[in-house]
């Protein structure tokens, strides 16, 4: 290959959501562009994340509706999970990903290699020998979970190994209370696992309502997930029988042994291996120091977006227009802010968990004057007819103006009805408009109005 041949106008660092997105809109342009990954093409979502998890959770959710309706008619014997052929069955999603994208990066003229990607100067980057020169640099290398001060932490699986299980342990320890915990924790249980979730604060899921999350964990147990808050983990050994976690509560001193200890303790950016010093790129631990339009404050040349920017919620959604943000201000100069209003989140427990907007504590430390309503309501029909027993909500509206500046959900579809909630918050409604757009009856969706001061 002869020297021009490695010249690019830009080169991405990742192969996921944030990744794509830049890169497939800077070829459009005509730009000569090319994308590295030292893991299979595709990212964390599509391989190792929220799509093949959320396979996994149709099945659970199969179980789980039986287990709730077998005293109000379902009468045949309850569905067990296959773990081994629910495994066969994720992989028909998530094997096909790797070729299905270099397929389409070469039909885009995007040359993307495999290695592992360096950061050689402020506009270069070496890959298995070569060094690719570059006007731009995107780092979209994703996320990776946060070294634990544990010690035997390397008898830790992580989620990336959780997903891959080909045969589900009979007893599961979650290190963490967050996202993947109880997403884990939800699958497991409804697969037949025994479940321990080990949380080091007092309160789990510290993003979301308290009260909501208070009302998950109730829920939680009931389903024989031991939820234990306050409970730092501090060493892992082989014991004869499994894993022994040694867990400190208080002053008490516990031991918990399992067949499978997972890391569910938090990411952080995936970018300690890319030599940042290198590329003259300004970073705080793993946090690299960037301006409002994803460039780096120290070398002009890099962007970042995605997981690897950490700017918001590590969410795929906030990965798209973060890549999107990118590629307009690499082609149009940096005109080009990110919105980061009405994005929603979820934790797709059993029932999932939602937020969207600002929590009653932001608001009150905003400072805005809010009318709030919250209440649990298992007795509304949207609950009663699937027999579950949690479901609640939180809304925020704004006194005067009426704009609605939060919501919260747990229940049945908050996944999708949050969805709505997000609408309107992204596109200034207020709670006026909500509670006057018909929706579909009978659905969760025509709830709302209800939710609504």
């Amino acid at each position: 290959m002869n020297a021009s041949a490695n010249h690019y106008d830009l080169v991405v660092i990742g192969t996921g959501t944030a990744a794509g997105a830049a890169a497939v809109r800077c070829r459009s342009a005509g730009w000569r562009v090319a994308m590295i990954d030292s893991r299979p093409f595709g990212g964390t979502c599509a391989l190792r994340g929220c799509d093949p998890k959320k396979v996994l959770l149709a099945a659970a959710e199969a179980v789980d509706a039986a287990a709730r309706l077998a005293a109000k008619g379902v009468v045949r014997a309850p569905p067990q999970i296959d773990w081994p052929a629910l495994m066969r069955f994720k992989r028909s999603f998530t094997d096909p990903v790797p070729e299905s994208r270099r397929r389409k990066y070469a039909e885009l003229g995007i040359d993307a290699r495999e290695g592992r990607a360096r950061l050689a100067g402020r506009a270069a980057v070496t890959v298995n020998g070569a060094t690719l020169h570059t006007r731009h640099i995107l780092i979209a290398s994703g996320a990776e979970p946060v070294p634990l001060p544990i010690e035997g932490a390397e008898l830790l699986a992580t989620s990336d190994d959780f997903l891959s299980l080909e045969r589900l342990p009979r007893r599961i320890g979650l290190v963490g209370g967050g996202y993947i915990a109880f997403e884990f924790a939800h699958i497991a249980a409804r697969a037949g696992a025994q479940v321990t979730m080990f949380q080091r604060g007092e309160q789990a899921l510290p993003q979301f309502d308290p009260a909501l999350v208070d009302a998950l964990i109730m829920h939680s147990r009931r389903l024989g997930i031991d939820v234990r808050l306050g409970c730092e983990v501090g060493a892992l050994r082989k014991g004869r029988d499994g894993v022994v976690m040694q867990v400190r509560h208080g002053d008490e001193a516990l031991e918990a042994t399992v067949d499978l200890a997972v890391h569910a303790a938090g990411r952080r950016p995936a970018v300690e291996a890319l030599d940042l010093e290198a590329g003259g790129v300004a970073h705080h631990g793993a946090a690299l120091r960037l301006n409002e339009f994803l460039q780096s404050e120290s070398n002009p040349a890099v962007y970042a977006a995605g997981d690897a920017a950490a700017t918001r919620l590590p969410l795929t959604p906030v990965a798209s227009l973060e890549g999107e943000t990118v590629a307009a201000n690499l082609l149009e100069g940096n005109r080009h802010r990110v919105d980061y209003r009405g994005i929603p989140s979820v934790v797709f427990t059993l029932p999932p968990l939602a937020r969207v907007g600002l929590s009653a504590a932001e608001a009150a430390a905003a400072g805005l004057d809010v009318e709030t309503r919250h209440a649990l309501v298992p007795d509304w029909y949207t609950a009663r007819r699937v027999n579950e027993p949690c479901y609640g909500y939180r809304t925020l509206v704004e006194r005067g103006s009426g704009r609605l500046l939060g919501a919260h959900l747990v229940g049945p579809d908050a996944a999708e009805t949050i969805n709505l909630f997000a609408l309107a918050i992204r596109h200034g409604l207020t709670a006026g408009d909500l509670k006057s757009s018909l929706t579909s009856y009978p659905t969760a969706a025509s709830d709302i109005g209800a939710m609504l001061p």
